[in-house]
């Protein structure tokens, strides 16, 4: 009898778990241990994608016979990275100088197993126009939702559609955190096809 590789979500982001657990595949959770800090002049696009790969290397030199996932999100605001603002006054400057204007999320997600030298990455970036945002309405929103968490200060799964004129993606998960149609290619190819192994 074949052995499944086992699979492992490099990351502590509970968006991204919720995600994965959309594929009703079993996977365990580990925190990979990355420095986050950007590059001097690294383009947001290059730190998404760069970060990815590092959380799931970090992880798969703990677990070599594992397949893991590492994701990184970076909000790209012409051309500067907007990370997650951790204090209600950050987010209220992120989402003031993101209002009427188009924002860029950066998703990239990688699947890295060492013990097949399987190495799988994809960017997949999501075009978001903010509406022109009053400062009731951002504060109201900051208050309701606290997105303290999350890369550009707004959950569009819930109440930060609100904030929104219109979202461009070929991959709809892709601005919650994890773009699970790139991810299930990625996984095919590393030999974990969710159609195949996914539970009931």
């Amino acid at each position: 009898m074949t052995t499944r590789p086992l699979l492992i979500l490099g990351s502590t982001s509970v968006y991204r778990r919720e995600l994965l657990s959309r594929l009703r595949l079993p996977f365990e959770v580990h925190a990979p241990d990355v420095d986050e800090t950007p590059l001097p002049g690294e383009a947001p696009a290059a730190l998404a994608q760069r970060l990815a790969l590092a959380k799931a290397h970090a992880v798969s030199r703990l677990h070599p016979e594992a397949v893991v996932i590492g994701s990184d999100q970076v909000a790209d605001l012409d051309g500067q990275p907007i990370g997650k603002p951790g204090t209600h006054e950050r987010a209220v400057a992120q989402l003031r100088s993101m209002s009427g204007r188009s924002v860029v999320f950066q998703t990239a997600v990688a699947v890295v197993c060492a013990r097949s030298a399987y190495v799988g990455a994809a960017l997949v970036p999501v075009k978001v126009r903010f509406r022109a945002l009053s400062n009731e309405e951002i504060e109201t929103y900051l208050r309701a939702e606290q997105p303290y968490d999350c890369a550009g200060s707004a959950k569009s799964e819930t109440l930060g559609i609100a904030l929104l004129d219109a979202i461009e993606s070929d991959d709809p998960t892709a601005l919650v955190g994890l773009p699970l149609i790139r991810t299930c290619t990625l996984l095919r190819a590393a030999g974990i096809d969710p159609l195949s192994v996914a539970r009931p």
